[in-house]
């Protein structure tokens, strides 16, 4: 089936504490938007990546894309004012039937392992979502004061949510909802049960100053 992936590069350096977006910012001698389009563009010679940047920062991201090893195989559009917005107008771009994988541009530690397993997940449930189980204890506030949670049940749910073409269109269509805080719960809306896969624990998404020192460590690694 066609491939295409919607990477969403909407974020701000609020929590970072920096003035430049942290999509792009430098990471190893490439901005972390890099890492994440080279990653998909190894994954399969025919997939196609549609980047959905912030207005005030398309430019950055065109000169970005020209970097990489395949730009024409890259379509940028606009974002939205949520991530379901910016989500939305990434999918009016597919038209084919198609797997769709949607990922955030700072989680830029995916490899090419994870992207291939969501796609053999998807196209025999209908869709995928990478999850971690935690490793610390949890513990949930109510108006009662708090309780234990069984970490066994809990997971942590990571990028690229990978779904059918007509599921994820047909799912983007509901008027939005506070409670879309990714791609799954907007699916699950409609009903359709969500399929977790394994994640991986290196899979992080790059937010707070900390994770740029441990995606460097990560990827002098690799």
């Amino acid at each position: 089936m066609k491939k295409y992936a919607v990477i969403v590069a909407g974020g701000s350096g609020l929590r970072m504490g920096t003035a430049i977006p942290k999509q792009f910012l430098p990471l190893r001698g490439k901005p972390v938007l890099w890492h994440s389009l080279h990653t998909f563009l190894e994954a399969w010679p025919e997939l196609e990546i549609i980047l959905v940047l912030p207005q005030d920062h398309l430019r950055t991201g065109e000169d970005i894309v020209a970097t990489t090893t395949n730009p024409a195989r890259i379509r940028i559009t606009v974002g939205g004012e949520t991530r379901f917005h910016s989500v939305k107008n990434g999918l009016t771009s597919i038209n084919d039937p198609s797997i769709v994988f949607v990922h955030d541009a700072v989680r830029c530690l995916i490899t090419t392992n994870l992207i291939h397993r969501c796609y053999d997940a998807a196209l025999d449930k209908g869709n995928a979502i990478p999850a971690i189980q935690p490793i610390d204890t949890l513990r949930i506030e109510t108006a009662n004061g708090n309780h234990l949670l069984d970490r066994q049940q809990v997971r942590i749910i990571q990028t690229p949510q990978t779904f059918y073409s007509d599921l994820i269109k047909k799912a983007f269509e509901q008027p939005y909802d506070p409670s879309f805080t990714d791609e799954a719960s907007v699916v699950e809306k409609l009903g359709i049960p969500i399929q977790l896969i394994e994640g991986e624990a290196s899979n992080i998404k790059i937010t707070r100053p900390l994770d740029i020192l441990l995606a460097e460590k990560i990827l002098e690694e690799r």
